[in-house]
């Protein structure tokens, strides 16, 4: 959901629980990437609550217990900037992964907001900040309370 073509959502979030996971690696980015998702979760009128954790392989089982503990949706935070080894692929790969595993295995909303980076500018550039194109961490909580509507919605249909 970058730039260009951005979808108009419906992101009323009367009556849902929602929780931040978010990762403490690259600190700059990654609190530009919570302050958008603060943002759009406070005017979105959901309940949200807040964890961090270490880094982004992290992310899928925080989320998955935050779901399973009644949250709606989880918006999850985080950032992979590529090193000299294949560390970034491990990594970028293993939360993608989990997140996607964690949102079909509850059957619940999992907004994705990691930034996989070739450099740090790349994430200066997307988390939100004043100088930032673009708020990665917004258009996460937006995509997670999207997603959490329709799922409701279908539920109850």
């Amino acid at each position: 959901m970058s730039g260009e073509g951005h979808p108009v959502l419906d992101t009323d979030g009367t009556g849902l629980k929602v929780t931040i996971v978010s990762g403490l690696w690259h600190h700059q980015i990654a609190e530009g990437l919570l302050a958008g998702a603060r943002r759009v979760l406070a005017a979105s009128g959901a309940q949200v609550t807040e964890v961090q954790v270490p880094g982004s392989f992290e992310l899928p089982v925080a989320s998955k217990v935050a779901l399973d503990a009644g949250a709606d949706a989880v918006v999850a935070l985080g950032v992979i900037v590529r090193g000299g080894t294949p560390h970034f692929e491990y990594v970028s790969a293993a939360a993608t992964d989990g997140l996607t595993r964690v949102a079909l295995d509850t059957g619940k909303a999992v907004g994705f907001g990691v930034l996989t980076l070739d450099d740090e500018q790349q994430g200066l550039d997307r988390a939100g900040l004043p100088r930032s194109k673009e708020d990665k961490g917004a258009e996460a909580a937006e995509a997670a309370l999207a997603t959490a509507i329709v799922l409701r919605k279908l539920r109850n249909a």
